[in-house]
């Protein structure tokens, strides 16, 4: 089956993708989520808020973009205390690490902070992706993927391999297994064709900060993110189906 792939550009998915890149479509991760409720795709390696939103895929299991503890590529740079913030400037293209800092805010420090797209009227700005694996860190920012782990003990699920509902078999699955064994053994490769950063950032956050097994832990913080959105009214529940 000639099947309709879609990803993120973001380092962090590139040893998922490895030597299936020709075959992808590329968009932002809003405009891939979009892109999948339509099903333009069908399959796609999408923020885990689009599985959690919509109930119409099947999760491939034992893929994902995981951290446990600090991640560098999605905090908020605050310039006041975080108890202090009251307007933040976020960027629209992502949405399961904006609802993330959403609930870190309400959960752990007690407010909730209006949301601006991209203005610099704020006490504190959003940055995720590779945008914030370039920027230095001798600013004060809450990682929030330490801050995950430090409220729930879990780790935490960015993105996974979605199919749409009934469509994934034994071959995409064999196929998306390829892709991450040899992104894994070809890390080097990877670190050295990316200019993301410099060389040593590379490697760190593609070897320390980030995972790539959708084990058991992951997946119960996946269902502890899909609990605080339902409590939220961010999404509404439902069972989340997991395919070989």
């Amino acid at each position: 089956m000639n099947w309709r792939i879609g990803s993120v550009p973001h380092l962090n998915v590139r040893p998922l993708i490895y030597g299936i890149e020709s075959e992808m479509t590329f968009c932002t991760p809003a405009q891939l989520a979009d892109a999948m409720h339509r099903r333009e795709f069908d399959v796609g390696l999408v923020p885990v808020a689009e599985v959690l939103h919509h109930d119409q895929y099947d999760i491939i299991n034992d893929i994902a973009v995981v951290s446990f503890g600090a991640v560098r590529s999605a905090f908020l740079v605050h310039q006041v205390p975080p108890e202090q913030i009251r307007n933040i400037s976020i960027d629209p293209a992502s949405r399961s690490t904006v609802w993330l800092l959403r609930i870190l805010l309400a959960e752990r420090f007690g407010i909730e902070p209006k949301f601006h797209a991209r203005t610099t009227d704020c006490e504190a700005t959003f940055v995720f992706g590779d945008e914030a694996i370039k920027r230095v860190a001798d600013e004060p920012r809450l990682d929030l993927g330490a801050a995950w782990t430090e409220w729930t003990g879990l780790p935490f699920v960015y993105a996974v391999w979605a199919a749409q509902r009934g469509t994934a078999d034994a071959a995409l699955g064999a196929k998306l297994r390829q892709a991450k064994a040899g992104g894994l053994a070809h890390l080097d490769e990877v670190i050295e064709k990316s200019t993301i950063g410099t060389p040593e950032i590379r490697r760190d956050y593609l070897t320390r900060r980030i995972r790539y097994d959708l084990d058991d832990d992951a997946k119960r913080g996946l269902r502890k993110f899909q609990d605080c959105l339902v409590k939220l009214k961010l999404a509404e529940k439902h069972e989340l189906r997991f395919v070989a």
